[in-house]
């Protein structure tokens, strides 16, 4: 298991609401500072950072139904989608992909998720 993150702003990283789980968006941080490898090495980090909070409410990835993924470039939306579909298996959750401007940490990539443990 991947040590979680501690948080780069003032907020919680998963609340729990009854058997949903709300995660904070994820970013390819480790030990404090963004991973090398660009979008492929942070999303792996980001998601690795995402199934540590998620089993932190004793969760997995199997048990997400919505995601969210914002990538400061639309360029990257093949790729992002062979590192998540690598990390997800054959679970599908329903997903949103939203360019914009910019990312915490200078990120190229930041993935949420929506889980229900029920």
């Amino acid at each position: 298991m991947t040590d979680t993150p501690k948080p780069v702003g003032p907020y919680t990283p998963i609340m729990r609401v009854g058997d949903v789980l709300l995660t904070s968006g994820q970013v390819g941080i480790a030990d404090g500072a963004l991973v090398d490898g660009g979008l492929e090495g942070q999303l792996t980090q980001a998601l690795a950072n995402l199934r540590s909070v998620l089993e932190s409410e004793g969760a997995s990835l199997g048990d997400v139904v919505k995601t969210t993924v914002f990538l400061v470039d639309m360029d990257d939306y093949a790729a992002m989608n062979a590192i998540y579909c690598e990390a997800f298996g054959d679970h599908r959750p329903a997903r949103s992909a939203v360019a914009v401007a910019a990312l915490p940490l200078g990120a190229r990539v930041e993935i949420e998720a929506i889980a229900h443990t029920g």
